[in-house]
């Protein structure tokens, strides 16, 4: 990657962080077909190195990789420190696994994309097209405090669930009788470690027909169509992509997906075989570490009660960029074809409701803000160029464990970072990897930005 491409990559870095608040491992990994050798990133991204290395040398995190593209350039991998705290641990490397948590419901957001390009999903479908049981849904007067409803006035439509406008919650952020009702009903659709997982199986429902059929159940925090709140809607549109594609949520994505794309390290549940990969999770208590779900006993090797398209997904750095280039290219990758342009440019426009806006959210749950924002199919999109930043259309969002992936689909650039810690604002790693990029375009241009 040249100098142009840097620079390219590090405006780009420029707009993610407005929304915002190593080496390869030694054991055999499975090979993407017609990988390009990494460049190296010690002498192309050296300030972005340094800021890695720097994040491990001070004991912030364990280990680091990110991932970065322009146009169909090689991949530069950054990586720094191990996969966990433990003596012998591997090497943080493209290929270490890590938990992408909410970067999860992009995945799901193209899965949906890719059956209305089919004709078998409509952006404006009600949702009781495919379960009935929302025909006739209620809307709480006091989400926070009260279970009091009214009749809603308006359908849940398919548009609803990808962008978060579906009037739905969220079990990290509902409140009172409302969060008790989640609880009780377990629509808990994510996994945290096995002490928690233990809990929550014994609510949550076996299978993605019957987690829509108890959300059907609940009062909206909000009139459909009317309100941007973050909630489960990516979860239940995996249950409309299973009824609607005749095929079950996780077969569809991977073998529309995850197969022709060749993400061979994208995983629901982590094969035994592969733990050694998996990264350890922690949770901080003020600047202490402590491990929350270790990878080599990790929750994730256990299949989960059903498959989670808000939050449900293991992956590796060099498989999530294999996904963003291909959103990059219009649908293609490696001369495959797996979305049309057009669609791909749809889902990743703003796809809000008339009136309604994106206000951002907190780092802790993988959100950005900017009041020049949208949300398309899963994820948060630009609606206007930013000067000397991210184009119109940069699509993106993060996961809950610090994870963060943007793409820029008129710089053609992309970038993944993989980390893995709990509260993911724990560290400004978003607003540092910017300066650090530009100091590596800057650089590389003869010290100019």
């Amino acid at each position: 990657m040249g100098a142009v491409g840097v620079l390219a990559l590090a405006a780009a870095g420029a707009g993610f962080a407005r929304q915002a608040q190593p080496q390869p491992q030694p054991q055999a990994q499975p090979q993407p077909q017609r990988v390009a050798a990494p460049l190296p990133s010690r002498s192309i991204l050296a300030n972005t190195q340094a800021l890695f290395d720097g994040y491990v040398s001070s004991n912030k995190m364990p280990g680091i990789v990110g991932a970065f593209g322009v146009g169909d350039a090689p991949t530069v991998f950054v990586s720094a420190g191990k996969i966990a705290d433990d003596v012998g641990a591997p090497a943080a490397g493209p290929d270490s696994l890590w938990r992408v948590y909410s970067m999860t419901k992009p995945v799901t957001g193209m899965a949906a994309m890719m059956l209305v390009e089919e004709g078998k999903l409509s952006l404006d479908d009600p949702l009781s097209k495919y379960f009935p049981a929302f025909a006739k849904m209620r809307v709480l007067t006091s989400p926070d405090t009260s279970m009091d409803s009214v009749p809603a006035k308006n359908p849940i439509l398919i548009r609803h669930l990808l962008t978060h406008s579906a009037g739905l919650s969220y079990n990290i952020s509902a409140k009172g009788p409302l969060l008790k009702e989640y609880e009780r009903l377990g629509l808990l659709p994510g996994t945290v470690n096995a002490a928690i997982e233990a809990q929550a199986r014994r609510a949550r429902p076996t299978t993605l027909a019957e987690f829509a059929n108890r959300v059907a159940t609940v009062p909206l925090i909000a009139e459909p169509g009317t309100k941007w709140s973050y909630s489960i809607g990516l979860d239940l549109m995996g249950a409309v992509i299973e009824k609607a594609s005749g095929m079950p949520f996780d077969r569809f994505v991977q073998t529309k997906l995850f197969d022709p794309l060749q993400m061979r390290s994208t995983y629901w549940t982590v094969p035994a075989s592969e733990a050694k990969r998996l990264s350890t999770n922690y949770a901080f208590v003020g600047d202490a570490r402590t491990p929350l779900d270790p990878g080599a006993t990790s929750v994730w090797l256990t299949p989960p009660s059903f498959p989670y398209g808000g939050a449900g997904l293991v992956s590796s750095a060099r498989d999530y960029d294999r996904f963003l280039h291909m959103l990059q290219d219009g649908g293609t990758l490696d001369g495959v074809r797996v979305m049309k342009p057009q669609t791909v440019a749809l889902a990743m426009s703003n796809l809000l409701p008339p009136g309604v806006t994106f206000g951002g959210i907190g780092g802790g749950t993988g959100g950005a803000m900017s009041a020049q924002m949208g949300f398309g199919a899963g994820g948060s999109v630009y609606l206007a160029d930013m000067p000397g930043g991210a184009s119109k259309g940069t699509y993106g969002w993060g996961g809950a464990a610090g994870t963060i992936a943007f793409v820029d689909p008129v710089k053609k650039f992309r970038g993944t970072i993989m980390v893995q810690y709990f509260p993911a604002e724990k560290w400004p790693l978003r607003q540092e990897i910017l300066p650090a990029l530009m100091r590596d375009a800057q650089r590389l241009h003869g010290g100019r930005p």
